[in-house]
């Protein structure tokens, strides 16, 4: 077993669109994401403390991991925490493809190590997930978890580990106001249980939960996310207005609020960051007291929005 406990941030920095090819309907979101504006971006982070980094082999096939290792070249390794993953899917044809994989993503990465990394998807948990286990022997892997596993899966797969003296050290999941699959199958009440951090990912729901777009401004056409969510905009906007109120009275903003409620609700939020003032409103996110009668109104409003916002790569939990 590692002798370090993982380190779990307030907040981790999500870098899936670091991928994007700067091409409309070639790549996530259709924006041009420059080198100065990722390292504006990696300074507000680094002086505001948020210290571990998401990110994926699978994102952009390496661009989001090269660009990442690019920017950090400017802090000492032991300053930041970097989180990536293996996707079976992905999966190369070597006797090994975890450990093929993990190597790709520490050349691309620029590192000897990874802190935190994960079996993206669950495809196969006996087959894939003692391959972990050479890895955190190594030294190459500090820490591991599993992301889009459901209940059965995260214990078969923390069984595994346990066998070798290592264990499950998060789980990684869809979380948000608007799909909240995850607390529903009882995994957030086993993490806690446990001792797992919980990391939530999609918390903005791609931007929808912003509050920035609606019917009459909606999400840049030739993108995913527009494809996605602006046929249900309308359907989001009393949870939205609700978002921005209770962020009003706080000095804050509605995603700094919708951040707030995944860290209110005991998870750690992965946010996307592509633009420097997304770093403040972490740092606001981090400051807004939800009071349980806030928790309890957005979550009815979510549920009153009755939509389903399960991506296609995701089983039901």
């Amino acid at each position: 077993m590692t002798t370090d406990n993982l380190k779990t941030p307030m907040v981790a920095l999500g870098t899936w669109a670091w991928g994007d090819s700067g091409e409309i309907g070639d790549g996530y979101f259709g924006t041009h994401l420059t080198r100065a504006g990722l390292e504006e971006v990696a300074d507000k982070a680094h002086a505001a403390g948020f210290t571990l980094w998401d990110t994926a082999r699978v994102y952009g096939m390496g661009r989001s991991e090269t660009v990442l290792g690019e920017v950090l070249k400017r802090y000492a390794r032991s300053d930041y925490q970097l989180s990536t993953k293996f996707t079976p899917q992905a999966a190369g044809t070597s006797d090994d493809p975890v450990a093929e994989m993990l190597e790709q993503s520490l050349a691309n990465l620029g590192t000897d190590y990874i802190d935190l990394y994960w079996i993206h998807n669950p495809a196969d948990v006996p087959r894939w997930t003692p391959r972990l286990i050479p890895l955190l022997k190594s030294g190459k892997v500090k820490h591991v978890g599993v992301s889009n596993h459901n209940l059965s899966e995260i214990k078969l797969a923390d069984r595994i580990l346990g066998e070798a003296g290592f264990r499950v050290e998060a789980v990684q999941n869809h979380y948000s106001l608007l799909y909240r699959s995850s607390e529903q199958a009882g995994i957030l009440d086993y993490c806690r249980n446990q001792g797992i951090p919980f990391f939530a990912y999609m918390v903005l729901e791609q931007g929808a939960l912003t509050g920035k777009y609606s019917p009459e401004n909606p999400l840049p056409e030739g993108s995913n996310r527009a494809e996605n969510y602006n046929g249900i905009l309308r359907q989001l906007k009393a949870l939205t207005d609700k978002l921005a109120s209770i962020g009003q009275s706080q000095g804050a903003a509605a995603p700094d609020v919708a951040a707030a409620w995944a860290i209110a609700k005991g998870t750690t939020p992965i946010i996307g960051v592509t633009k420097p003032h997304y770093i403040e409103s972490l740092v606001r996110a981090g400051s807004i007291t939800l009071t349980s009668d806030d928790i309890a109104e957005l979550e009815a409003l979510a549920d009153a929005a009755n939509v389903n916002t399960r991506g296609w790569w995701e089983q039901a939990m």
